[in-house]
């Protein structure tokens, strides 16, 4: 999937670094029996003067249950880094460091550390969603023509919303529009949250800017760069556009809905150390639901056989379970790369994505999509709207877990725009149409967030099963259209267990979630 889901792809937290771990650190790995005493390395390096010759880059270090902070500190100093900030809750330790050696180091000392690795390519100074193609602004002429057709009770843009009829959205707004006691948080490249149709129902308190691994809560901080993308704002419209007279409607309209930015400037790229934040801070300020519309940088697939790239899975997982046990429900876009994620082999052409690209052969199961295929997150495919598999979207057997609507150029439905793409907000108080597998994952989070108003006592794991059970079923299609709008057979789709490999256990159904 290009980075964010469309179409391509701060509260501080920060924990003194002298505070020990706990005992409610007990989940996480243990060392082996033939780990070095604590406080011992087996890199005599370490007690020299680090080298400082290599490019500024930022680490991830994931703790033992033995090891603290205070002693993960001294270690990283001592190896030629600076702590940025300490998540004591689940043991990870973000660092700056320019000593080519510095994970290397670190690494040796078994009994502290788990695993340490770089979290970019590229120097400290590319976000990628999960949408397929660029941005279409609605122009006046289409909105007013929008606007003539609408019925009594729908919003000014709704006539074009095809995707809210598909998983039968309108029907739930007769009945429930979701609780203001529910917040979905949007992890993306920010939210404008003066447009319109989102500043009725946005929670500055649960809103922040994560970029760097810190969260900052400043006024404004969780806004759009001038020059950034749209991409959070049109997730946000997705799934809580209020019914208010103006525009369009959200999945879940009565909710609220945050915006945690992860994106860096200039590049759009999403590092782990800003999602760690992200997912930390969505667990400590109370948000029921985040959506997640992107792949976190700068690889498509993280292979654990990697010293780097497993550590940055070991410390986005302990952040996830993290959140899951705070009670939040994180969804996942499956990724507009057309990709197979049940398969034994895909190639990646496309990683790093913040330096040089290298052509590499992957196993999916050992070189995970994240967040999509972290344990405990929801995935989603994307259909358009005659219910088949959008073009560009990834799919697999046992990895999809519902799909929804993402849009399709290709499937164009019987609306005044005859537009297959989603409507939805946009940065500046406009609208505009986007596709991808990011635009399926809002739909999900909305749906969600309509059953934790309707079961407010549920937990992340009982909502994932509501979602599955109440989801339409769906079989594998005859024909699908490829990426030139032709009809192909549908050769790749399969099914077992009650799921198919393209819709999981099928098409989410915001009706059922309500009544």
């Amino acid at each position: 999937m290009a980075h964010l889901g469309t179409g391509n792809r701060r509260r501080a937290l920060a924990v003194p670094v002298g505070l020990a771990l706990t005992a409610s650190l007990a989940f996480l790995p243990s060392v082996a029996a033939s780990a070095a005493p604590l406080g011992t390395t087996a890199d005599a390096s370490a007690t020299a003067t680090p080298d400082t010759s290599g490019p500024k880059l930022s680490y991830v270090a994931n703790l033992t249950s033995y090891g603290s902070v205070k002693q993960a500190k001294k270690a990283i100093e001592r190896a030629g880094g600076t702590v940025v900030i300490a998540y004591e809750q689940i043991g990870v330790v973000v660092a700056h460091s320019q000593n080519p050696e510095f994970a290397k180091q670190l690494r040796g000392q078994r009994s502290l550390f788990v695993s340490v690795g770089a979290t970019r390519t590229a120097p400290l100074s590319v976000v990628q969603t999960d949408e397929e193609g660029s941005t279409q602004r609605l122009s006046d002429a289409d909105a007013a023509k929008a606007a003539a057709q609408a019925e009594p009770g729908q919003e000014p843009l709704e006539s074009n919303q095809w995707d809210l009829r598909a998983i039968k959205a309108d029907q739930a707004h007769k009945i429930n529009d979701g609780s203001r006691n529910v917040t979905v948080g949007v992890i993306d490249t920010g939210v404008d949250d003066t447009h319109p149709d989102l500043a009725p129902n946005f929670s500055k308190g649960q809103s922040a800017n994560c970029v760097g691994g810190v969260a900052d809560t400043t006024e404004g901080s969780w806004r759009p760069y001038a020059d950034g993308s749209d991409h959070g704002t049109h997730v946000a419209g997705t799934i809580a556009a209020p019914r208010n007279g103006v525009g369009i409607s959200g999945v879940a309209p009565g909710v609220q809905v945050a915006a945690i930015k992860v994106s860096e400037p200039a590049t759009s790229l999403f590092y782990t150390e800003a999602v760690v934040c992200a997912f930390m801070f969505a667990a400590e300020k109370g948000i029921e639901v985040t959506n997640n519309s992107y792949y976190v940088d700068p690889w498509l697939y993280n292979c654990k056989d990697d010293d780097d790239q497993k550590a940055l899975v070991e410390a986005l997982t302990r952040a996830t379970k993290y959140s899951e046990r705070k009670g939040v429900l994180s969804v996942a876009s499956a990724g507009n790369s057309n990709h197979d994620l049940a398969s034994n082999a895909i190639v990646d052409d496309t990683s790093p994505n913040d330096t040089t690209p290298v052509t590499r052969t992957i196993d999916p199961h050992v070189c995970l999509d994240v967040p999509t295929q972290l344990p405990g997150v929801v995935t989603v495919s994307a259909v358009g709207d005659k219910g088949f598999k959008s073009y560009y979207s990834s799919y697999g057997l046992g990895v999809v877990d519902v799909a929804a609507p993402g849009g399709d150029k290709w499937q164009i439905p019987a609306t005044p725009d005859a537009n297959g793409r989603v409507l939805s907000t946009l940065p500046g108080g406009g609208y505009g149409y986007k596709q991808g597998t990011s635009m399926a994952g809002p739909h999900v989070a909305g749906v969600a967030a309509l059953l934790k108003s309707a079961h407010p006592w549920a937990s992340p794991a009982q909502l994932q099963l509501l979602l599955k059970a109440q989801a339409t079923k769906t079989a594998c299609p005859e024909k699908v259209y490829d990426a030139t709008g032709a009809l192909v057979d549908a050769a790749t789709c399969n099914s077992k267990w009650g799921q198919n490999s393209y819709d999981g256990f099928g098409v989410v159904d915001a009706l059922r979630a309500v009544k």
